[in-house]
């Protein structure tokens, strides 16, 4: 059986690209730690995602994140110009769980769409109505609806 359990930080932001296919793939870097005898030991992962959790690793990811990953081991390898053969192992993940939260950008993105949202959706005349626009941008992120909607 093939089946690999990582948690980890990322140590750089993942990579997101679309093959010519239209598949998507996504490559980063996990840290791992051990502490055998008492001291530290820190392992570096390659790891790739596909697909749709391709496009959820590199919208919700960020370096410095914790996560959980589910995947197996797979190793390719390839000749280069020179005709000198190359390894690389990599995990390919089939499940990635994310034990840090979305990254601080994100929530900042989720708070100026809310507030447009909240704009478009005031009527024609309401444009000049400054407690309406405030009363949206006060919402807080346990809390995303305008206080007028959620009344």
């Amino acid at each position: 059986m093939n089946k690999v359990f990582l948690t980890g930080r990322l140590t750089r932001d993942p990579e997101l690209r679309s093959l010519a296919s239209g598949k998507a793939v996504t490559q980063f870097s996990l840290a791992t730690n051990e502490y055998p005898g008492g001291k530290e030991r820190t392992e570096y992962h390659n790891v790739v995602t596909w697909d749709r959790l391709a496009e959820i690793c590199g919208q919700f990811l960020g370096k410095g994140q914790q996560v959980a990953i589910e995947g197996r081991i797979q190793t390719r390898s390839w000749d280069d110009e020179k005709s000198i053969r190359h390894w690389k192992t990599e995990i390919v993940a089939s499940n990635v769980e994310m034990l840090s939260g979305r990254k601080k950008k994100d929530y900042e993105a989720q708070s100026v769409a809310e507030a447009l949202e909240a704009r478009a959706t005031a009527g024609p005349g309401d444009e000049d109505d400054e407690p309406s626009h405030a009363a949206a941008r006060e919402g807080s992120a346990a809390d995303p609806l305008p206080v007028e909607a959620a009344a």
